[in-house]
């Protein structure tokens, strides 16, 4: 875990504020009592763990919460939209996470908790639930929150996380998969599990107007009248984009329109073009690079498929379901717990090309079906999986948890 590639240097001895964090004092309105909340992250970049995590804190209610944020990272995207919203960031950076300055760092952060009175910290990664539970446990914070949003073990770090787990009042699953695996993997007892799932927010519902579908298709130099498949993902290798290239060269001579779309960037971006091209597809495959979240990528496509080897719980999966498009996943992690096969779209075995390109060909001839499937999916993101619906289960777990220790 290093901090080399951080702009701001500072020396280890000292927190760095990249925005100064109010006191108790002068940041809890009189007599309302706010929650003083820790949210700590690895960094400030822009991962799947990064963006819900400051989507989270925009969401929190200031009313009842007032929140800081600590990073392990100096620097990062997200330090504008915490700026923007007015929410301080700390940040302690570390050269190592297995090091005599994380030690250092550590307690300075404990000592920090402590004298901020703070009432809830939240980890929402693998090096903070290391580095931040063992932290707020000495600084003797109430309520200590882990979390857990992979499936597999993450290599070194997975011993100390089943421990700091079980030093955490309560971990919190993104999943009822990721839960499964927290009592089966790591021995957590399920009364210390709480399960909050990613959430998306309203624009990623907001259709897209074919007009402008069509442009930012041309754009990409996909065809008129293509029907398009793609993923939504960074280009890595868990994502398994393999296996949709196969099956895509299988449908190609039966739908010459098919065309793939990808978008996120990765180190497998110029493996993949070398392996469309070798398949016959250097024409059918589009590299979107990153992309806005808004309008949602997912419109771009007719079909979104995510054939990962294993998952936690995607938030490309609900932003598919928002957009209304059918998703084409693999039966792994917490896929199935967003994807009802038959209903919202098809679950097929990981690294099985061929039953992913039946899965996909049972969609392209009925393009009714894939409209059903559609609209059954942004069903059932709107009522699970919304913001509106999600940030107040994550508030409440807060309440609860500083109420049961503090009140």
């Amino acid at each position: 875990m290093s901090s080399t590639a951080t702009p701001i240097v500072v020396p280890p001895r000292q927190p760095v504020p990249i925005q100064t964090a109010p006191s108790r004092r002068d940041s809890a309105p009189a007599g309302r009592g706010r929650l003083r909340v820790a949210f700590c992250i690895d960094n400030l970049g822009t991962g799947g763990t990064e963006l819900n995590a400051v989507r989270t804190a925009e969401r929190l209610d200031r009313d009842r919460f007032d929140l800081t944020v600590v990073t392990l990272g100096a620097d990062g995207p997200m330090a504008a939209r915490y700026a923007a919203a007015g929410i301080p960031v700390v940040a302690y950076p570390l050269p190592s996470l297995f090091s005599a300055t994380a030690v250092r760092q550590a307690a300075r952060f404990a000592r920090f908790l402590a004298e901020q009175r703070f009432d809830v910290v939240h980890s929402h990664d693998s090096y903070n639930n290391i580095f931040a539970v063992f932290a707020a446990r000495a600084g003797r914070v109430p309520a200590v929150i882990a979390s857990k949003r992979w499936w597999r073990p993450e290599g070194p770090h997975q011993l100390a996380n089943a421990v700091a787990f079980r030093f955490a009042h309560c971990v919190l699953a993104n999943s009822d998969a990721v839960a499964r695996s927290l009592r089966e993997m790591e021995r957590v007892s399920p009364r210390r599990i709480a399960v909050v799932p990613n959430f998306v927010d309203e624009p990623a519902f907001t259709p897209l107007p074919a007009a402008e579908r069509a442009r930012l298709l041309g754009e990409l130099g996909v065809p008129d009248g293509a029907v398009v498949v793609g993923v939504v993902a960074g280009l890595r290798p868990v994502k398994d984009i393999h296996s949709l290239l196969a099956a895509v060269a299988t449908l190609r001579g039966r739908w010459p329109a098919l065309h793939v779309v990808l978008v996120g960037d990765g180190p497998l971006r110029e493996q993949l073009a070398a392996e469309a091209r070798a398949m016959g597809l250097g024409d059918a495959l589009h590299l979107a690079g990153h992309r806005p979240q808004e309008p949602n990528p997912h419109a771009l496509l007719d079909v979104s498929v995510l054939c990962s080897l294993h998952e936690g719980f995607p938030n490309s999966v609900v932003e598919a379901m928002a957009a209304a498009r059918p998703v084409v996943g693999t039966a792994v992690g917490g896929i199935p717990d967003a994807v009802v096969e038959g209903e919202t779209g098809m679950l097929v075995p990981p690294q099985s090309p061929e039953r992913l390109a039946a899965a996909l060909e049972s969609l392209l001839v009925d393009p009714t079906r894939r409209t059903r499937m559609g609209e059954a999916g942004q069903r059932r993101a709107r009522e699970r999986y919304h913001a509106t619906a999600v940030v107040p289960q994550l508030e409440e777990l807060y309440e609860t948890l500083a109420g049961r220790r503090v009140r």
